[in-house]
């Protein structure tokens, strides 16, 4: 695209706009990635258009309560010594975001989801929805895309995790930065992976006591790789940290061992955890009873790659068996004029979501002014060999907590796997084996799982594991299509039909800009 006739036009407009209604880059994502992307492109000059479905940027990581909930502290918590750095950087992020949005530079549309996206000219139509009954939003067209649309949290079922109790561990750490809520009081936090030492400090902070950590695989993993550990100093400090911090709390630590049973009717009472062998299958009478009245579970993070995928962009597989986008060394996918940044690059944590996002922008940015790769400058130069290091992390933490195989050993025949339309793996199995069931697609046909309101963003990695042998389970799996990307109604579908005769956005909607978005 460089040296076209509306890059041209784009390079001559001091803001580098397009002629017409179309943005210069539309940005899917507020997160830190999402964040990062926005306000360095803005910096370059480009119009920018933000779009997230949160009522505030951040994302899950930057996560805080509106300060309509008027949300307290509970009476038990240690309030916090100062402003973590993180916190800092995002304070630094949200001020650029104002002055651009000021300036008129980014257009930010909070609340709007993104449920497809269509290729019209060169450019994209990005068609939303807005409000809690998803009703019909405005198109937004853009040149240039980039995805920073984050992660789910993955889970895996055992029988008992649908009792009142139960909830993601990401879903606890939500729950305290967008209510400072608490699941329980004495709340047995599983699992796997580093997130679960995170949700368990937060949870002794905020006044739980905290019995147990199960981790399902061990921290000797990371040894294997001292060179990793030693171009990313800070991730086996903040663990260090993380560790100290739970033994000052009494917290016991677990590892190889996996919560296998939860008891309890109305309400979480107890859980049973197992210790696992090196597949993760328990191994017999290792089964202990911890009394608790929550349990915050997780086995790590996947990415959410809907309209990637749609799209057409390419994937990989990582190490520990999530699908991720295929990206180059400038955060390009295999779609042209497509981007994405952060999670959906592969699960790395927020320091990877900045450093990609600021990455990507430059990247734009150099595209749309038409220079060469090669001409990149210092700050680019250090950019990409963070992000190097921080990604060689990332595929050394999703190898050390990739899921076993012997997981499956845990579900029993009537343990419901996919929640919404109440499958239990009883009957998968038996789509499987008396049925003739190969795949999860075959699963889905003929049971109905993940066919649900998530539309198998919960189940679907545990349903194709149960679908197939555990030989056929370690190989690579096949991305799931899927629009639209979030539910619609079908009045907004039927607004969509013909993208090029929709109303385009014309204005910004936010609702305290500094400048009406009004383009020509």
């Amino acid at each position: 695209m460089p040296g076209s006739t509306s890059d041209r036009a784009e390079r001559a407009d001091g803001r580098s706009r397009t002629a017409g209604d179309v943005a210069c880059l539309a940005v899917v994502g507020a997160g830190p990635a999402g964040l990062a992307a926005a306000v360095t492109a803005a910096d370059h000059g480009l119009d920018v258009v933000l779009l997230d479905a949160a009522a505030s940027p951040g994302g899950q990581y930057y996560r805080s309560p509106p300060e309509e909930l008027a949300a307290v502290l509970p009476r038990a918590a240690v309030p916090p010594r100062a402003a973590p750095k993180g916190q800092r950087v995002f304070s630094g992020l949200m001020d650029r975001l104002a002055a651009h949005r000021a300036a008129g530079g980014i257009r930010y549309l909070p609340g709007h989801h993104v449920w497809t996206v269509t290729r019209t000219g060169s450019g994209w139509t990005l068609h939303t929805v807005v409000g809690a009954r998803g009703e019909g939003g405005p198109a937004v067209r853009a040149r240039r895309l980039l995805l920073a649309t984050g992660a789910y949290e993955r889970q895996l079922p055992f029988p008992g995790w649908t009792t009142p109790g139960v909830v993601g561990a990401a879903g606890a750490q939500a729950m305290l930065k967008s209510g400072h809520a608490l699941p329980g009081r004495r709340v047995v936090v599983a699992g796997s992976g580093p997130l679960l030492q995170a949700v368990a400090v937060s949870l002794v902070r905020a006044g739980a006591r905290v019995p147990a950590l199960v981790e399902a695989a061990g921290y000797g993993g990371y040894a294997a790789a001292p060179r990793v550990l030693a171009a990313n100093p800070s991730k086996p400090a903040e663990g260090l940290r993380h560790g100290a911090a739970l033994v000052r709390a009494g917290v016991r630590v677990m590892s190889h061992r996996a919560v296998t049973a939860v008891h309890g009717t109305d309400r979480v009472e107890a859980v049973t955890v197992s210790r696992l062998d090196r597949d993760w299958r328990p191994v017999p009478d290792s089964g202990r009873t911890i009394t608790c009245d929550a349990l915050a579970v997780g086995h790590g993070l996947t990415p959410q790659l809907e309209l990637a995928v749609e799209i057409g962009c390419a994937t990989r597989t990582c190490a520990d068996g999530s699908l991720a986008v295929r990206l180059d060394e400038r955060l390009s996918t295999t779609v042209p004029g497509v981007w994405a940044a952060g999670e959906p690059g592969g699960i790395g944590g927020v320091g990877l979501a900045l450093t990609e996002g600021e990455l990507a922008a430059h990247a734009i940015a150099a595209d749309v002014q038409g220079r060469s790769p090669r001409e990149t400058s210092g700050r680019v130069r250090s950019l990409g060999r963070a992000r190097r290091g921080q990604r060689a992390f990332a595929e050394l933490m999703a190898e050390v907590h990739r899921p076993g195989h012997g997981w499956r050993d845990w579900v029993e025949d009537d343990t419901e796997v996919c929640r919404c339309e109440e499958v239990t793996a009883g009957r998968i199995r038996t789509a499987v084996g008396e049925l003739g069931a190969a795949d999860a697609r075959t699963v889905k046909l003929l049971t109905r799982a993940g066919m649900g309101w998530c539309q198998g963003r919960t189940c679907g990695f545990a349903v194709r594991a149960l679908a197939v042998s555990a030989g056929a389970a370690a190989r690579d799996p096949a991305p799931d299509r899927r629009m639209p990307a979030c539910p619609v109604l079908l009045s907004a579908l039927a607004g969509a039909d013909g993208a090029d005769g929709m109303e385009p956005l014309d204005v910004d909607e936010s609702p305290d800009t500094g400048r009406g978005g009004t383009r020509s």
